[in-house]
């Protein structure tokens, strides 16, 4: 009688590795994000198409199937001369601009996709994105293999908060904050009637987007800016955002804070949800009401929602970290953008051009020590 042979017994032959460039955005973009890591989920086929429609470019996107699975998808789009081959990771600014990858993609399937590059583009840009992002660190180890010289330039530090640790060793919130927010409500309620809410999904195509956008046109964005950097509004970032939310997925892991004062929108928090950690995109208020705080009661609302969410960590990005740090948050992974230049006398221009890369970045900043005044935003 023979003996069975056990699954261990068998020889396990390599996983079979093709990349393929497409013209356009690949429907496989989906199915890669889907086998994320959850805090790049967000990293759909619909965020960007988003892009495309709001910035402009025309795509094409590189798919690495192993065993016939997509496990990496990288979408870019050329600029600058068409001779130079110069290429980009489209998206928004906001959290990151970066590229999904399954959690199964292994060191072949990144050296695919570094070989499949080359033969597109001479130099490709990716950023601005955090220090350890899981889709770059293995392409920049393959392409450091490969002989790609590989150039950085520091954009800011992000600040984060761990909201699950802080709360565990009872240091947040602080009892004194909670009080002060008790007596700035009371005196917010002079206004008019209060009404705290939460906003996603569905509530995008209901109208969200147009509550937040009037609270950015009332705020110092407004005031002392063009208003370009407005996130929600037509002369702002609005496009891409309506865009995005065209994806259910998309429209559920965006989520948002909104107070109203006697029914009109007076400050706002957005934020992308992707699993235990929210990224933290935009926060407004209405200066009317500056005096008492909005932005900061609406925000603590929001924190602890979100707790009861299970989310543990909040990541505010880049800009002011006086504001931050009061609430408790820390610095976090610097971020960065990032030039790969392909071998051969594309490498070596860019390795002549490395300081003047870094220098068109930003210098590292002091860690403010004193609250911003945007304290209360």
């Amino acid at each position: 009688m023979n003996k069975p042979m056990l699954l261990d017994d068998f020889v396990r032959l390599p996983a079979s590795t093709r990349a393929v460039a497409l013209d356009g955005l690949s429907g496989l973009l989906d199915l890669v994000a889907d086998a994320a890591p959850e805090t790049h989920r967000f990293l759909r086929y619909q965020w960007f198409a988003a892009a495309l429609l709001a910035y402009g470019g025309a795509a094409r996107t590189i798919v690495i199937e192993q065993d016939g699975n997509p496990v990496a998808a990288l979408p870019m789009v050329r600029f600058g001369p068409g001779p130079a081959r110069l290429a980009a990771v489209p998206g928004c600014y906001w959290p990151f601009r970066s590229f999904p990858a399954s959690r199964t993609a292994d060191a072949t399937a990144f050296n695919a996709l570094v070989d499949r590059l080359g033969d597109e583009v001479n130099a490709l840009r990716i950023g601005p994105i955090y220090d350890g992002d899981p889709s770059l660190e293995p392409l920049l180890a393959a392409a450091r293999a490969k002989g790609w010289a590989v150039l950085d330039r520091f954009v800011a530090d992000s600040y984060r908060l761990d909201m699950a640790a802080a709360q565990a060793e009872g240091t947040w919130p602080r009892n004194s904050t909670l009080r002060k927010n008790r007596f700035h409500e009371k005196h917010l309620g002079d206004h008019g009637a209060l009404d705290w809410r939460f906003l996603s999904g569905a509530d995008w195509a209901a109208g969200g987007f147009d509550a937040l956008a009037s609270v950015e046109e009332k705020s110092w964005i407004a005031a002392r800016t063009d208003g370009s950097d407005a996130k929600f509004t037509g002369t702002g970032h609005g496009a891409f955002w309506r865009a995005a939310a065209a994806d259910p997925a998309l429209a559920a892991m965006m989520w948002a804070a909104l107070l109203t004062v006697d029914g009109a929108p007076a400050a706002f928090s957005f934020d992308v949800n992707a699993g235990a950690l929210k990224y933290a995109i935009a926060n407004s208020y209405d200066p009317a009401f500056g005096k008492h705080s909005p932005g900061k009661l609406l925000y603590y609302r929001n924190l602890v929602r979100a707790l009861e969410d299970g989310i543990a960590v909040v990541d505010w990005g880049a800009g002011d970290s006086g504001y931050k740090r009061v609430i408790g948050a820390a610095q976090g992974p610097a971020i960065r953008d990032w030039l790969l230049v392909r071998p051969g006398l594309p490498a070596m221009l860019g390795r002549a051009l490395k300081s003047v890369w870094e220098r068109s970045g930003n210098a590292h900043a002091p860690a403010a020590a004193a609250v911003s005044p945007s304290d209360d935003s």
